[in-house]
């Protein structure tokens, strides 16, 4: 069953300004249309969105992102690059993970610091 802009928009939590963006910029090259031309997405145009949102949200640009489903509209042969591709922005967000958890330990730190000098002010100040 076919899945209209405004359903989809629903589904992804994406307005159908950016659903549309993306089929321009050729992330969603497949998408059907009815014979009034209103968009209707399949269910893996749906998997392809998750995908695109994934990728997007841990920093890919929309650039890389065109990369990759070009590659992948080429089929098999193209398996290879793709692995490459998703192991090097995997990578990427490994190292952005652990920067992220450097930043964490230290931001912990210093909420230990500060509730123990608000615990001794506060006991220096009970009367």
């Amino acid at each position: 069953m076919p899945f209209t802009i405004k359903q989809v928009s629903e589904k992804t939590s994406l307005p159908p300004h950016v659903l549309r963006y993306y089929e321009s910029e050729g992330l969603l090259p497949g998408v059907a249309r009815s014979r009034n031309g209103i968009r209707r997405y399949s269910e893996n145009d749906l998997e392809w969105l998750g995908l695109i949102c994934c990728l997007k949200n841990t920093g890919m640009s929309i650039k890389q992102i065109k990369n990759f489903v070009e590659l992948s509209m080429n089929g098999d042969p193209t398996l290879k690059q793709r692995c490459e591709l998703l192991r090097e922005h995997k990578k990427i967000v490994e190292d952005q993970i652990e920067e992220m958890h450097k930043h964490l330990e230290k931001v912990t730190k210093k909420i230990e610091h500060f509730t123990r000098e608000y615990e001794r002010y506060a006991g220096e100040n009970q009367n």
